[in-house]
């Protein structure tokens, strides 16, 4: 595999890019971030990543870019928060064609889940880990032996009736003003029914509320073992290059 590679993190207000050194995992240049222009169409967007890549020395090698949405094979197959115009678009095909560049694209909390796995909380665990990403929604990755099962989506199970992100992202814990302990109880349930499910070795929680793990995870009872995320804002970056070096 690649030593060096290159990932974008496609988000809602940012587009950020960085080289990876695959060794270590971790930026291998600063970091350049430029704003995701509105609207936020797939054509967009690819001037903006050709744009970003200009602005680093290249060495041809492939490019990753999360996608807050399914992908598979290349094709993006949802778009809850972003331009439906996402829908059905081959953004590896597109994205190449801009950048003239190797791109492979990857659902987000799959990038992030691939980094942790491979760099992170759960580095040198075997069997299946699942990371979590707790913000607007909940994303989800399950990684076994590290590989990469994509497209989990786990924060669209039906628990209690509610899409189980309505009740227990970390922005509904926000919006509804619920304290620590009140938001800990809906992530023991929501914890508990994929541990149920899926009986992971480890569940590793990712997002911007890892930072302050110390506030809920203790008061989350389940049985599976538990860890915050620890590459925080480097984690779909990270991931996206380790994608596309192993795909190309």
């Amino acid at each position: 595999m690649r030593t060096r590679g290159f990932g974008i993190d496609f988000g809602g207000s940012g587009i950020k890019g960085a080289p990876v050194d695959l060794e270590q995992g971790d930026f291998a240049a600063e970091r350049l971030r430029i704003d995701t222009p509105d609207p936020s169409t797939p054509e967009a967007v690819a001037e903006v990543f050709a744009e970003l890549l200009s602005r680093f020395p290249s060495d041809g090698g492939p490019v990753g870019v999360t996608v807050p949405g399914v992908v598979r094979h290349g094709v993006v197959h949802s778009a809850a928060n972003i331009d439906k115009a996402w829908i059905g678009t081959d953004a590896d095909a597109l994205f190449t064609r801009a950048t003239g560049r190797d791109v492979h694209v990857v659902n987000d909390a799959d990038a992030a889940g691939l980094a942790e796995v491979r760099f992170g909380a759960a580095r040198g665990q075997g069997g299946l880990v699942i990371v979590t990403t707790l913000g607007t929604g909940i994303g989800s990755a399950f990684v076994y032996d590290g590989v990469l099962v994509p497209n989990s989506e786990l924060g669209h199970l039906q628990i209690d009736g509610h899409d189980a992100e309505s009740r227990a992202a970390a922005s509904i814990r926000e919006e509804e003003n619920l304290s620590w302990s009140e938001w800990a109880e809906r992530l023991t349930r929501y914890y508990r029914t994929v541990e149920m499910l899926f009986s992971p070795e480890l569940f590793v929680v990712g997002g911007g509320v890892s930072r302050r793990s110390e506030l809920f995870l203790p008061l989350v009872r389940i049985q599976t073992p538990t860890v915050p995320a620890t590459l925080e804002n480097r984690a779909g970056i990270v991931g996206a290059a380790l994608y596309a070096a192993t795909s190309a």
